[in-house]
């Protein structure tokens, strides 16, 4: 199976607020209410593409258990720790008419050392009947930033790749502690190498400079496609891979649909160049649901054909 990990779960509520303009009243024309989390998008994105999935995490207070209430309704398999804190409500306002998408989201529960101790416990439990494990999202306020180095740490020792998608000090640390792949935005990739990516030997040296930092491979994930820099064949290989950007109902949670379909077909053992498409592929077509990890396999089949993969020369240095 697949295990993703959401320690900062969430009741994401999406409103679609035509003309939205800040400091006015506005009236939703349409609203939805998910269990959320970058994790627990993922593992949703992995239902629907009939991949087996299980999500674990934290989840806390009346709002965690909504969240568990909610996954049930899915029917997502899920095995989350319970902690005393609450756990965190987001809002995103999507604009129809424009596209752009506002997203406020609260900083989560404060969490316990031994509660982190009882979680680790359980995901170790789980990860012994794993193929892979999403390591996702934010880390809870007052939570040690090198939980996820942690959690690598203790994957590794199953033989359980970790794929790392997050931000910030938990990504810096979480780097050196050799994730299998690391799977940022652009933005986050930026951050965590410390320069912008104004042209693409910007990106390259990017993707080098993650490799630098520790992971086995990284992927960018970007608003036309993903570029990566993977091993296969005992080498190293850069791919750029793009679509033409559909028209979009909601951006929201795309790029937790992106790493479901990259991982779905890590999951069943494509290429890496398939892989890579298969996360575009699922990233466009979310963006035509409203909902973060709401996806349909069908019109992903569609869209594969419109993916385009192209490979790159290496940065020099890359070993």
């Amino acid at each position: 199976m697949i295990l993703t990990v959401t320690l900062n779960a969430a009741i994401d509520r999406t409103l679609a607020v035509p003309n939205f303009r800040l400091g006015n009243r506005h009236r939703s024309v349409e609203a939805r209410t998910f269990a959320g989390g970058k994790g627990v998008n993922v593992a949703r994105a992995l239902k629907h593409l009939g991949r087996p999935v299980i999500a674990t995490g934290l989840a806390g207070g009346e709002t965690g258990s909504q969240i568990l209430e909610r996954l049930a309704e899915e029917s997502i398999l899920n095995d989350f720790t319970r902690i005393e804190g609450e756990s965190r409500t987001n809002l995103a306002v999507v604009d129809p008419t424009s596209g752009e998408q506002t997203e406020i989201n609260e900083r989560g529960p404060e969490v316990r050392a031994e509660e982190v101790d009882r979680f680790i416990e359980k995901l170790l439990y789980l990860a012994q009947g794993a193929n892979l494990c999403v390591l996702a999202g934010s880390v809870p306020p007052g939570l040690d930033a090198g939980v996820y180095a942690r959690l690598i740490g203790e994957l590794r020792r199953l033989d359980v790749p970790a794929i790392l998608d997050t931000d910030g000090e938990p990504m810096r640390l979480g780097l050196r502690a050799e994730p299998a792949v690391v799977a940022p935005n652009v933005d986050e990739a930026e951050e965590a190498v410390g320069h912008e990516f104004n042209d693409a030997d910007d990106v390259a040296l990017g993707l080098a400079g993650l490799l630098e930092m520790g992971a086995r491979e990284a992927v960018v994930t970007r608003e036309a496609g993903c570029v990566a820099i993977v091993t296969e064949d005992g080498g190293r290989h850069r791919y750029e891979v793009q679509i033409e950007p559909l028209e979009p109902v909601s951006g929201v949670g795309s790029g937790d649909c992106f790493l479901a379909g990259y991982v779905a077909a890590r999951y069943e053992g494509l290429s890496a160049g398939e892989c890579l498409a298969n996360g575009v592929a699922c990233g466009a077509e979310s963006t035509q649901h409203f909902g973060a990890g709401t996806l349909d396999p069908d019109a992903v089949a569609r869209l594969l054909p419109r993916v385009e993969v192209r490979e790159l020369d290496v940065p020099a240095g890359v070993s």
